[in-house]
């Protein structure tokens, strides 16, 4: 039995939580969302590490039409914060269109009905008139191709897969990799850790979390006057806009930050060897740059070692480096990232004329304002292309998405069976702006996660979120092309 609907959504994180809520709040009730796994949350579900927490502010890092007045802390935790959508998801009854254990492997436009063909993992059918993609960059875990890795006999996983039944205490751990997560899980199990072997290809820049809880002193003014919400949420949105601005335009003011960290580096580390290791050789800005108070002393302790040669083989037992000095270890955790290039993998979607997104983007994703990509229809992407921040909150760019995707839909359900196919030359001209602006920041300095292997930064929004909420105000439909069925579509009924 295949289910109908006006839009179909698939991921239940920030990003399609966002989506579903805009499309109701709106009038079109029709909505599924397709969820792989068996609760909601995104990567708030699935990195459960030790410390995992986010390194924007907890007013900021919300939604803005439900305001969260009981945040534990300036800086949110993972529990907080998969519970806080949690809470969001139920109070906009979202949490019952969801349907939970069912991944999606392919996605196929009909001409002849206007609509998407979604097919899931299991072999159920879906046909919707707008296929939203909420999956975001950041859904994949990345691991590293190391010869061996295959062969050890001790226990390996992923920071994002994180085996909570494994007993670290005690054990000579390995962790490889030193980004956004290594930072926080690493404090965390250094002390329990018999010892701890950390391999970092490249050292990153570090400034201090400005954390601390909050108590009912804090609170209690916030709920009592609505207002004061939305100013503690101004003064940190103005903040993150002028690090979005030195990332990408005012780069004459990046040196600060750069000052900043180095500050915080001789602050932590005494000993001038490990500080030179961890001394970064590249320009600010170009990699994520992270927060963090308890990372560098961690590495200071009598059992880390710091290791900055080439990992080049696992073996049974180990990890052997360039300069061939084994490592004997019990555990291996990989903190190395996420496929951020991989964007919808592994589903396989087709177009018009059964093209595949995978060819369309073989030389790295783009898309019309990170949302429309020419010759998939209806097809709209949540946390798309070219939609990520350096230095804000992607959940303010998200809800800029949401609105925009909203208009588009309600703009097809007046139009029963016509379909918005982005014309080619507003995605070129879009991609060419962007692109233009994308060589003059500072993500052009290095290579990392934000740039695919040709080159082209795919991931990073190159301007502030104002702009960006701007510009996706609403469907201008001259960029698009009104495409029709070729025949009448069968009649939309709402999805049980």
């Amino acid at each position: 039995m295949t289910t109908r609907s006006t839009a179909l959504v698939v991921g239940a994180g920030f990003g399609g939580i966002a989506m579903a809520i805009e499309l109701q709040r709106h009038g079109i009730d029709d909505v599924v969302v397709l969820e792989k796994a068996a609760d909601l949350g995104g990567v708030w579900r699935e990195n459960s590490y030790p410390g995992a927490g986010c390194d924007v502010p907890s007013p900021l890092y919300s939604f803005s039409f439900t305001a969260a007045t009981r945040w534990p802390r300036r800086y949110a935790r993972q529990p907080d914060i998969l519970a806080y959508l949690r809470r969001v998801a139920h109070q906009y009854g979202v949490t019952g269109r969801i349907r939970f254990g069912r991944e999606v492997a392919s996605a196929e436009f009909d001409e002849t009905t206007a609509r998407w063909l979604v097919r899931t993992t299991g072999g159920e059918e879906y046909e919707t008139r707008a296929f939203i993609p909420a999956v975001g960059q950041l859904s994949q875990p990345a691991y590293p191709d190391i010869p061996g890795s295959e062969t050890f006999r001790g226990a390996a996983f992923h920071s994002a897969e994180w085996d909570h039944d494994c007993d670290l205490t005690g054990k000579r751990v390995a962790v490889i990799g030193t980004g956004a997560s290594a930072i926080q899980f690493v404090p965390q199990i250094q002390p329990q850790v018999g010892h701890l072997a950390v391999f970092q290809r490249s050292a990153q820049y570090i400034l201090p979390k400005r954390d601390h809880a909050y108590d009912r002193w804090y609170h209690a003014p916030l709920r009592t006057v609505p207002a004061l919400q939305q100013l503690d949420r101004l003064g940190f949105w103005l903040y993150a806009e002028f690090a979005q601005a030195c990332l990408s335009r005012w780069q004459a003011l990046t040196p600060l930050f750069g000052m900043q960290a180095a500050k915080h580096l001789r602050t932590q580390v005494a000993d001038p060897r490990l500080r030179e290791q961890l001394t970064p050789d590249y320009t600010i800005g170009c990699k994520r740059i992270l927060f963090s108070n308890d990372y560098l002393p961690a590495l200071t302790k009598p059992a880390v070692d710091l290791v900055t040669d080439d990992v080049t083989e696992i073996t049974p037992d180990g990890v052997r480096t360039a300069d061939g000095t084994f490592h004997d270890v019990d555990v291996i955790i990989y903190g190395t990232g996420f496929a951020a290039q991989d964007l919808l993998a592994p589903m396989t979607i087709r177009g018009l004329g059964g093209h595949r997104l995978a060819e369309t983007w073989r030389d790295g994703a783009r898309a019309h304002l990170g949302i429309t990509v020419p010759g998939f229809p209806n097809m709209f992407l949540v946390y798309g292309p070219n939609t990520n921040l350096g230095g804000s909150s992607i959940v303010y760019m998200l809800e800029s998405q949401a609105r925009y995707i909203r208009d588009a839909v309600s703009t097809l359900r007046a139009r029963p069976d016509r379909y918005l196919d982005v014309r080619p030359e507003a995605e070129r001209a879009w991609d060419e702006t962007v692109q233009r602006r994308l060589a003059r920041s500072v993500w052009t300095r290095c290579q990392s996660w934000y740039r695919a292997a040709s080159g082209r930064v795919v991931s990073n929004w190159p301007g502030r979120t104002r702009e960006y909420r701007r510009r996706t105000r609403r469907v201008n439909l001259a960029d698009f092309r009104l495409g029709s069925a070729s025949r009448h579509p069968s009649r939309t009924v709402p999805a049980d």
